[in-house]
């Protein structure tokens, strides 16, 4: 049995919330959506069980550093399409909007002492672009904006999906994950 696994360790996870500004957006969705759009609570609960979620499972992508370190940090920005957009076209060379970037800082060959804070990068999601797919998909724009930060985190995390069936895989387990705190999503 690893150490891991014999000895769970607690998460303390920085997180650095940029809350969504669209004072016209936010007047009509409902109070947990609102909460969502302008608050870092929601998010670090999510963020926390979903991290310690993929931690306890061997099985799952995880760099080594992320599983065994008790303090995470991670930044996430709600922002527009104009926003992500021009994110897009610089670090992607993409001039089109998107619903959820992620830019990665941990690397596997990181080695560190365990009592250091492991930065896993940032999250950037549109929340004017989550509007619309949670309209396409009959569901709340709470529910989708869990969606979007649990793919961005699980690509903080090193998955990907440059496959059908690693596309797959990973939106299964997103639904997992949407799972501990709320509702399941289906996309």
């Amino acid at each position: 049995m690893s150490a891991l696994q014999s000895s769970p360790i607690n998460l303390d996870l920085d997180l650095a919330f940029h809350p969504a500004n669209d004072d016209a957006l936010t007047s009509l969705v409902d109070a947990d959506t609102k909460r969502r759009l302008t608050n870092a609570s929601p998010w670090q609960q999510d963020l926390t069980a979903w991290i310690e979620s993929v931690r306890r499972d061997p099985t799952l992508t995880c760099p080594e550093i992320v599983r065994l370190s008790p303090m995470l940090s991670l930044g996430l920005q709600l922002t527009d399409d104009a926003t992500i957009t021009e994110l897009n076209h610089a670090w992607r060379q993409r001039s089109e909007t998107t619903d959820v970037l992620s830019f990665p800082a941990v690397d596997n060959s990181l080695v560190l002492p365990t009592d250091t804070c492991v930065e896993l990068g940032d999250i950037v999601v549109s929340v004017q672009t989550a509007q619309r797919q949670a309209k396409q998909h009959s569901h709340e724009l709470g529910l989708e904006l869990r969606w979007l930060v649990s793919h961005g985190l699980l690509h903080l995390l090193g998955w990907d999906h440059p496959t059908d069936q690693s596309l797959k895989t990973m939106l299964s387990y997103q639904e997992q994950l949407l799972s501990i705190n709320g509702k399941v999503h289906h996309h």
